[in-house]
């Protein structure tokens, strides 16, 4: 095997290896499925992505994988906090890589989600919680869409 190739294969098992650490620190159990989705979502850097645009990208890198499959992952890295959930109807959700404070412009034409810095929007004068609640988080989601 040329050195190259020796080269790529060490990287893809390092990846797989802090994968599979992520995934465990999680709580989740590093299955093959759940390994090969994880790539995809955490190996491009923050994004946001839909569960029918990463089943997708899962077919077209051969990963055997249904889209119940992808959208259950999907929901479990959500509930286990490696990723956010941005619900911009009640038909659609997109899945954010970047877990931190910040709110989102919805593309309507695109169907598109991106990223607006935390500082750029100040909520304030929040309702007081029902007793024994608290709030987790607040989301702004501004929609977009072209000037006509």
């Amino acid at each position: 095997m040329p050195y190259a190739d020796m080269d790529k294969l060490a990287e893809a098992e390092c990846d797989t290896v802090q994968l599979g650490d992520k995934l465990r620190d999680a709580g989740l159990r590093p299955t093959r499925q759940r390994l090969s989705l994880a790539h995809l979502l955490f190996s491009k850097g923050n994004r946001h992505v839909s569960a029918e645009a990463l089943h997708e990208e899962a077919i077209i890198a051969r990963i055997p994988v249904s889209l119940a499959t992808v959208y259950n992952t999907l929901h479990q890295f959500n509930e286990a906090g490696l990723l956010r959930a941005v619900a911009v109807e009640s038909s659609k959700t997109y899945f954010d890589t970047n877990t931190s404070d910040h709110h989102h412009f919805f593309i309507e034409e695109e169907n598109r989600v991106v990223d607006v810095p935390a500082s750029h929007i100040t909520v304030s004068d929040l309702p007081e919680p029902p007793q024994g609640m608290e709030v987790a988080r607040v989301d702004v989601i501004v929609r977009l869409r072209a000037k006509s």
